[in-house]
């Protein structure tokens, strides 16, 4: 295929911003040679449509246009603000336009031969999509056209598929509302999904078009009509079909969400029946294939509309006296104490039991209820699912925490609001469905009481946190806090069954999640700490920082430190020896010290001027390590005894290897200015600590950088001390890993001021 070139079509511009509007691309059309082109996007469309009709020797260019060769894209026909989405080496088809290829399409269905009606369905499928094609075709009538032909029962099979499918394409556009949908049309639409035996191909677009019908039409009587013909058990069948759960679960959520608060009770009844969720189960969630983002959303939809079941008892505040709640109380403490809480009992009997339940008035305990709202009756609906179902689990926690002393006390019944209401805020009961949101949770679909059962679990974990914290009264906010952690963490699992939920929170204990929040705080400050804006932070506070801890060991060497006396020659037997800098940093003040004396300044009568220092050494080259280090390798190269104490020998032989290792590490002495090699002060600090602290004391007073280990551990932890503070105003905003570009400067300076 050779090249062609358009005149007036590759016009070679310069300009840096001129040539990222030339967009280098394919015309093609049947029967005609390919067009290589530099399209210039700054040419009016027209124009260039203009110019390929005359290369091709077209006439009428305004009956043509040019399309996408790729037919997944959603714009189709290009027109003057599409065309921004074409790029560097794309194939592009001239084509009649949308509005000449509507009217052959209208024109075709309407008085067409039957073989090419197929083919013009066929196209308005494809082309339905495109919003260019759909105005033309809706103008044309096009939509009344498809309606009347479903209505009529005049196709079957693929054609009908083709029609509702295109159908559903026209009416995405929102051009039409569907207020105009005819009862006629949404019956047989309905037909169409109450019997397999019409294909997958006819029912998943008339799922779809229900779907709309029901959230979009203002009409109350277009719902009435929908919900009479369109039943929960009409849309069971299609949960057993991949290709149709989808939009199965969408029609069903469309129903629930726009139902009457009775009809929602029975479309709730029929979700949660064990048909239903057999279903729900063995086909969508345990399937071998992985859920998509799309049917997540509808789960998630049809979990929170079950959910929000629950928003009018959550809502609803307890009557204290309602016969009804007070019968509830006394069958909970019957169950718990194994007594009768009846109002011929003892006063001050009736308050204990209340008291140890963990109610805050014992003298009318259904208060309780009715003051805590949200969550009202449903934390007494919770309470009395987990005594009855659960008895033995609900009366161990109870009794467990009647047997604590009463700061440590658990009170079931406070605990049990609370966490109804923290659990509420969890699943978000009460809230509608958000329009992106994909979290679901599998269990809740595996049992017909599902928020009931999820309480049951989580007042055990509860009850096992606080144990496990060691809390008081004055904990408990901090107990519930650490339990909505957990509860979160594992619902991010997605547990398939309360059991697994159950299991994973077992893993969760109050360490587990200390352990995690650490290391989410660890992690999270190693993010910080490589951005360039801290990285940069910390290069300027350095040396500030470093000045600190060249001062922190000059106050230490201020407050002194008392050493064991050595000489060159070794250690002088209970000799000790005191060792102080003056504050003015001149001088040394030492002296000869108890054991546990603590001489002042004053006391010390020797003095050595720092400006007599001449340099200090560690270690090996140390002059009393010297010696130890000769007597150490003469030990060495002889024998053990061979005696019955041969074990002890090795032992204490070792031991003084250790020591003598110990030493070394510990070791330093002062040089002084015109004196021998050997002639020095020797010392051997307590610790790493002390050692470290005073060489680099020592070397801060020489003029020398402090090179310790526990320099660089100072110098750490104060740079990320001060990183933190400096960042305590910026909480929660993430800081980028490049600064801002720089704007570039104005043309000029002439700014206008307002006038005083």
């Amino acid at each position: 295929m050779s090249e062609s070139k358009v005149p007036g079509l590759n016009v070679r511009i310069t300009s840096k911003n001129q040539l990222e509007n030339i967009k280098k691309v394919a015309i093609t059309k049947p029967g005609q040679q390919a067009l290589f082109l530099e399209l210039d996007q700054n040419r009016p469309l027209a124009g260039i449509i203009q110019d390929i009709c005359e290369k091709w020797g077209i006439m009428q260019p305004e009956e043509y246009a040019i399309q996408f060769s790729d037919q997944n894209k959603q714009q189709i026909y290009i027109t003057e603000r599409s065309r921004l989405d074409i790029s560097n080496g794309d194939v592009l088809v001239l084509t009649p336009s949308p509005s000449k290829t509507a009217k052959e399409i209208y024109s075709t269905l309407k008085e067409g031969r039957p073989e090419d009606k197929m083919g013009a369905m066929e196209k308005m499928c494809a082309l339905s999509p495109d919003i260019t094609f759909a105005m033309e075709f809706i103008t044309n009538e096009g939509l009344d056209l498809i309606k009347q032909f479903v209505r009529d029962t005049r196709f079957h099979g693929d054609p009908m598929a083709y029609l509702l499918r295109s159908f559903v394409a026209l009416m995405e556009h929102s051009v039409v509302s569907w207020d105009t949908i005819e009862p006629e049309f949404t019956k047989k639409v309905t037909d169409y999904i109450s019997s397999p035996k019409h294909g997958n191909k006819i029912i998943q677009p008339s799922l779809e078009i229900l779907e709309s019908v029901i959230l979009y039409s203002t009409h109350l009587f277009k719902h009435k009509e929908v919900e009479q013909q369109v039943t929960p058990e009409k849309i069971l069948p299609h949960l057993n079909t991949p290709e149709l759960q989808k939009n199965a679960l969408a029609l069903l959520n469309a129903l629930f969400l726009k139902a009457n608060p009775e009809k929602k009770k029975k479309i709730n009844l029929t979700v949660q029946s064990k048909t239903f969720r057999n279903a729900l189960v063995t086909s969508v969630l345990n399937a071998s294939r992985s859920i998509g983002s799309e049917m997540g959303h509808q789960l998630y939809c049809l979990q929170t509309l079950m959910l929000n079941m629950y928003e009018t008892r959550m809502n609803t505040p307890a009557d204290p006296d309602d016969a009804t709640v007070q019968k509830q109380i006394d069958s909970l403490t019957k169950i718990c104490f194994d007594v009768d809480s009846d109002s011929n009992q003892a006063g001050n009997r009736r308050s204990t039991l209340y008291r140890k339940l963990g109610f805050q008035d014992q003298a009318n305990p259904a208060n309780d209820f009715s003051l805590n709202t949200p969550p009202g009756l449903l934390a007494l609906d919770n309470i009395c699912y987990f005594s009855n179902k659960y008895q033995e689990s609900c009366v161990k926690v109870v009794l467990e925490n009647c047997t604590r002393a009463d700061e440590h006390d658990c009170p079931f019944i406070k605990a049990s609001i609370m966490l109804t209401k923290t659990l509420c805020e969890i699943l978000r009961i009460g809230d509608p469905p958000q329009e992106e949101e994909t979290a679901y949770y599998p269990m809740f679909f595996s049992h017909d009481k599902p928020f009931e059962e999820f309480f049951c679990i989580c007042i055990q974990l509860l009850n096992k946190t606080w144990r496990e914290m060691r809390a008081s009264m004055e904990d408990f906010p901090k107990v519930l806090g650490v339990a909505k952690e957990q509860i979160s963490r594992a619902l991010q699992v997605q547990p398939p069954t309360f059991d697994a939920f159950r299991v994973k929170l077992n893993q969760l204990t109050y360490a587990e999640i200390l352990r995690l929040w650490e290391k989410e705080r660890k992690s999270k400050e190693e993010d910080q700490a490589q951005a360039a804006p801290i990285i940069e932070l910390r290069k300027m506070i350095t040396p500030e920082m470093t000045e600190l801890i060249r001062q922190q060991r000059l106050n230490y060497l201020i407050e002194g430190s008392k050493f064991p006396k050595y000489t060159t020659r070794g250690r002088m037997k209970e000799k000790y020896w005191q060792w102080k800098l003056t504050p003015n940093l001149k001088a040394f003040h030492y002296g000869d010290c108890g054991e546990n004396d603590q001489l002042t300044l004053e006391q010390l009568n020797n003095k050595l001027p720092v400006s007599d220092i001449k340099a200090f050494v560690t270690g090996r080259d140390c002059p009393h390590i010297k010696d130890k280090k000769e007597k150490n390798r003469t030990a060495t190269t002889g024998t053990l005894p061979k005696t019955k104490f041969k074990t002890d020998a090795h032992h204490l032989f070792w031991k003084a290897s250790d020591h003598a290792f110990s030493m070394t590490t510990l070791s330093f002495a002062i040089q002084l200015v015109n004196s021998e090699s050997n002639d020095m002060f020797c010392f051997v600090a307590k610790d790493d600590v002390e050692f470290d602290m005073w060489s680099d004391g020592l070397n801060v007073l020489l003029g020398n950088e402090m090179s310790s280990s526990q320099k660089e551990k100072d110098l750490k932890m104060l740079l990320d001390m001060e990183i933190r503070i400096r960042l305590l105003d910026a909480e929660g905003i993430a800081i980028p890993n490049e600064p801002p570009p720089i704007p570039p400067e104005p043309e000029n300076y002439d700014f206008n001021y307002p006038e005083l």
